[in-house]
């Protein structure tokens, strides 16, 4: 039977149909692909961070770089409730750079120089951090050479240690942070005694930001290893030894010169303006109270250690590591002088 109604007899014919159909279907997809992203969203995707700890060092409790990664990425991966993917890479530079896929960050807590992990993958860093990749070296790891690398480093994280014009006492720093960065949040500024380098070669003009200072004194220093000119001349000025920048490829870079003594891990002011380091690196927004993770142990603090032929077991840190005596003066000298 024919349909009289011409409005019928359009639903009718087969071309509309089939526009029908496909418009229902395509806005069945669209629906699920909005449901997708909002489930996405309500999850909370990861933000991936790889950190690199480097090879065996310095005796037991001392640049222990396996054992604070780890110690650093269960704060972040489980106590932190960040939605955050901390791997950890032991012994330098990864064997696979497959692990760096989708990374936000790279975190690198290592020894420098001839022995820094970034040695022979220079290309591959570059390229990382041109896409916006966030980098964060700490303690030895912001030790690299005038020069070539030199000049990287002052690119991607604001500058680094120079041999003969920076120096690198142990002493304890009455540490005052940058209040309106995100980096301070929470921490209203802390005490610690480490191997806190100071006088680092920035970027000329200076595109980093001073986060954590302190005022290195005669009587704060506790020991001379190498003493330099410029190290003299800033004894009693505030010194920096954290220090963050905004890269112009639109990532991030944070250098930080204390983690020499393990111990100071248990420090939780100590701890928390590095965990938030770490978040801002990657682009994470933080708590306003900053990073939260839970105290550390002395039994966690002796776990994860790397075996070395004189172990010792860590104390958790003390009023004694603040007041230690004064070192004598020592002679100007660093790898490399003449």
């Amino acid at each position: 039977m024919t349909t009289k109604n011409p409005l019928l007899r359009l639903f009718q014919h087969p071309c509309t149909i089939a526009v029908s159909a496909a418009l229902l279907i395509t806005a069945t997809v669209v629906a699920l692909t909005s449901c997708g992203e909002k489930a996405v969203a309500a999850s909370g995707e990861k933000t991936k961070i790889v950190f690199i700890a480097g090879k065996l060092s310095h005796p037991s409790g001392q640049h222990e770089f396996n054992a604070g990664a780890i110690l650093l990425a269960r704060a972040l991966n489980e106590q932190s409730g960040l939605p955050l993917e901390v791997k950890v890479v032991h012994n330098g530079w990864p064997e696979d750079d497959a692990i760096f896929d989708g990374a936000k960050a790279v975190i690198i807590y290592s020894d420098g120089n001839a022995s820094h992990p970034v040695n022979g993958h220079e290309e591959k860093m570059e390229k990382m951090l041109a896409s916006g990749v966030g980098l964060m070296c700490m303690h030895y790891g912001v030790e690299v050479p005038k020069g070539e690398l030199g000049e990287r480093f002052k690119r991607w994280i604001g500058g680094h240690y120079e041999s003969g014009y920076s120096t690198n006492p142990h002493w304890t720093a009455e540490v005052e942070l940058k209040k309106d960065h995100p980096i301070s949040r929470g921490v209203p500024g802390f005490s610690a005694n480490d191997e806190w380098y100071y006088n680092m070669r920035f970027a000329d003009p200076k595109s980093a930001e001073d986060i954590l200072t302190g005022v290195p004194t005669r009587e704060r220093i506790n020991r001379y290893i190498h003493w330099t000119p410029d190290g003299e001349k800033g004894l009693g000025k505030r010194q920096t030894m954290m220090w963050a920048v905004e890269r112009a490829d639109g990532g991030r870079g944070v250098g930080f010169t204390g983690g020499h003594w393990h111990r100071n891990w248990a420090i939780d002011d100590f701890r928390r303006v590095v965990l938030n380091a770490i978040a801002w690196t990657a682009k994470v927004e933080m708590p306003e109270a900053g990073v939260p993770s839970l105290a550390v142990t002395e039994a966690q603090l002796n776990e994860n250690l790397d075996v070395k032929k004189e172990m010792v077991h860590i104390a958790l840190p003390s009023e004694a590591d603040l007041t230690q005596p004064a070192a004598e003066p020592k002679e100007f000298g660093w790898p490399g002088k003449q």
